[in-house]
């Protein structure tokens, strides 16, 4: 990438929507495997907001995932979470162009911490932070689920649909057999598990904005527990079941399997706290079906990324190298199946 030409196109843009700015530094931040994203040094010269800042840029990637947000809808679903209490870094100074031609992008507030997962599970020093982790995530997803759509009272959020006929449950259903249907090779085991969800369908939930992506890995963590929620671009209208069961999906968990939730909690601990934040009791039955739902989709996902790379769309390595848990999440899916529950 120009660098020189985003770090231009950065002082620029934010000439017009903040102040005169320099950018002190700039360089590509490692892990984003949906989006394009930047550390920043920005010195702004005037206005309310002069000074040092420490920023992320967050760029749409040349090809977005489908049902993936733009950035340009990401940045009013954080918005909302940041005004209904959502530890996630505030999102500021929206604009067009600034990487790829014609590409949404928005700044994040710089927060510390780690999100690599299997640092998170396994560093001596954040050992007092994961026994935090469970409460703090499970009151996170209570202000998440606090977030109502407009059919049940709430405000909208450009960019977000709600479900046909507000419910999830058969909407997720729809994605799947799309993502089935789209594969290049057949998965027997992926079709097995499609048939169980379609047999074993929960009742329509409460719609609720939910993150979908809410698992280890998209937490920043600090000695002292969470310090941010990261990666709206899932994010919609759902069901919030979809939130508690996509934490303990198997590839989450970084190894650590004994520990279902995130790979660092027990499942009754967190499950109670998020219902004494959230005041809703949790349907264990309605979060078996979604977990094992998750595994098939973040299996399904898996092969995806890699055939993005395999049609030239990225030449990204990471995307052929994510093809090759789709295997474990085939196992998983199947596994809860036969055991009828965790």
């Amino acid at each position: 990438m120009d660098l020189k030409r985003i770090a231009a196109s950065i002082e620029t843009h934010l000439a017009s929507v903040s102040g005169p700015t320099r950018v002190a530094g700039l360089s590509p931040l490692a892990g984003g495997a949906c989006q394009d994203n930047f550390r920043v040094e920005l010195d702004i010269q005037g206005g309310p907001e002069q000074g040092d800042h420490r920023v992320v840029l967050r760029s749409d990637a040349a090809a977005l995932i489908p049902g993936t947000l733009t950035r340009l809808e990401e940045f009013s679903v954080i918005n909302a979470a940041v005004a209904a209490g959502v530890r996630t870094p505030q999102a500021r100074w929206l604009g067009r162009g600034l990487v790829t031609e014609d590409a949404w992008a928005l700044f994040l507030d710089w927060v510390p911490g780690v999100a690599i997962g299997r640092k998170i599970l396994r560093d001596p020093e954040l050992a007092t932070a994961r026994e935090k982790l469970p409460g703090q995530l499970a009151e996170v997803l209570a202000k998440i689920h606090s977030i109502k759509p407009p059919s049940a009272g709430g405000a909208a959020i450009p960019g977000l649909v709600e479900p046909p006929k507000g419910d999830p449950v058969s909407f997720g259903l729809t994605g799947v057999r799309k993502m089935l249907d789209r594969v290049k090779a057949p998965h027997p085991a992926m079709e097995l598990a499609y048939r169980w969800l379609d047999d074993h369908r929960p009742a329509k939930p409460e719609l609720r904005l939910v993150h979908r992506d809410f698992r280890t890995g998209n937490f920043m963590v600090t000695t002292q527990g969470l310090s941010a929620v990261l990666d709206w671009e899932f994010s919609g209208w759902g069901a919030p079941e979809e939130d508690l069961a996509w934490i303990s999906v198997r590839d989450w968990r970084f190894g650590q399997l004994d520990r279902p939730i995130g790979g660092f909690g027990a499942r009754e601990p967190f499950y109670a706290a998020y219902e004494a934040f959230s005041g809703r009791s949790v349907n264990r039955a309605a979060v078996l079906w979604w977990e094992v739902m998750g595994n098939v989709r973040w299996g399904l996902g898996c092969i995806g990324q890699t055939e993005r790379y395999t049609s030239g769309q990225t030449r990204n390595l990471e995307m052929i190298a994510i093809g090759r848990r789709a295997a474990e999440m085939e196992y998983e899916a199947l596994r809860l199946i036969e055991r009828g529950g965790f």
